[in-house]
């Protein structure tokens, strides 16, 4: 009878693998502001969570998500309206009462002529960083925090049992604040507007009071924060290799964004991720905690990541070799056309819908 939970367990997609093809495609919507790239790019992370998203209370932040995006396509557009813009425009929507300002704010305006250019290149900005919250929020809902934190190097355990309580937080809170909505609905009482939010508010605040308390209990009787004596010698080598590695991967990165370091960006990089990695294994010495039933990297957990970073890689060289397309124009005004093969290479993100195992099967 251990032998089904094992292989439910083995056939599970790895959480990490998730968590890099979502940053990957991540990276390819910083890459373009074309909105029908961007779109799509919206759509194929919708798909994909569609049809490969648990019945988990963390993957109903998705929602969450996507309505945050909306949020700041909003606000871009609001503050484009409101403290204008640096992008000229011959197209006036409309006309707002301009607030004179003192010299020392030249540069701001408050009001005046808000144009159709300018708007343009807001809601493109803003689809921008929309997808990319987007994006954030399917590796949210597509992948089990306490697996992630299971599968961290041993230097990291700490550090990411703070990230993984933090990202477990958001999806319960609103977990419970759909909970007591629908009750309060069932009794008859308002949940909607300041009335319903107060009353809402102090039951959420007391349940995360609670679970902290539990989570802290838990934490505290099975040993955590024990740690393995190691010598001075070993500590002195992993900080150095520790720290040494993470300049070295901020002066790689800094050098590949950077015209003038593109020569030495990717060696130093490479470099510094070595010394960054060797570091880590030094670290996890000192941690004494065991791994049950580890999660494996298998075959599909490569595809997925491969199918992102194979999107990120080719847009990328897309707005290298044709900008224009990539970054349409607002001035003069006019209408984005979607390049074909940077489009093409944005359905290889679909991979996942058709690789990684169904999670009503698992069940």
């Amino acid at each position: 009878m251990d032998s089904s939970p094992r292989r439910r367990g083995g056939a599970q997609l790895h959480p990490g693998a998730w968590w890099l093809w979502a940053l990957a495609l991540g990276t390819a919507a910083t890459r373009t502001t074309n909105p029908l790239l961007l779109a799509l790019l919206i759509s194929v992370s919708a798909y994909v969570v569609a049809t490969r998203r648990p019945d988990t209370p963390w993957s109903r932040s998705y929602g969450a998500f996507v309505k945050l995006a909306l949020a700041v396509i909003l606000i871009r557009l609001v503050f484009a309206t409101v403290l204008g813009s640096p992008i000229p425009g011959t197209h006036t929507l409309l006309t707002l009462p301009e607030l004179p300002l003192p010299a020392w704010a030249q540069g701001i305006r408050l009001g005046g002529e808000v144009t159709a250019e300018a708007l343009t290149f807001a809601l493109y900005d803003g689809l921008r960083l929309a997808a990319l919250l987007i994006c954030v929020g399917a590796a949210n809902a597509l992948a089990n925090p306490s697996r992630l934190l299971k599968s961290l190097p041993g230097a990291l355990y700490e550090m990411g049992v703070a990230v993984v309580v933090a990202l477990t937080f958001a999806p319960n809170l609103i977990a419970d604040v759909q909970r007591l909505r629908a009750a309060r609905r069932l009794r008859g009482r308002p949940d909607k507007g300041i009335r319903g939010l107060l009353q809402v508010g102090l039951p959420v605040l007391e349940g995360a009071l609670e679970r902290s308390v539990a989570l802290a209990a838990a934490m505290d009787a099975r040993g955590y924060g024990r740690t393995a004596q190691v010598p001075p010698g070993v500590r002195r080598t992993t900080a150095a290799l520790t720290l040494g590695g993470l300049l070295g991967v901020c002066a790689g990165t800094y050098g590949l964004l950077t015209a003038e370091g593109a020569a030495y960006g990717l060696p130093v990089l490479l470099a510094g991720l070595a010394a960054a990695l060797a570091g880590l294994k030094l670290g996890g010495r000192r941690s004494l905690r065991t791994r049950y039933r580890p999660d494996r990297w298998d075959v599909r957990a490569w595809l997925v990541v491969a199918s992102g970073v194979a999107v990120a890689a080719l847009l990328a060289l897309a707005a290298a070799r044709d900008p224009a397309a990539l970054h349409p124009g607002v001035v003069p005004l006019v209408a984005p056309a979607l390049p074909l093969w940077p489009a093409a290479a944005v359905l290889l993100g679909l991979v996942p819908a058709f690789v990684a195992p169904d999670p009503k099967e698992l069940s």
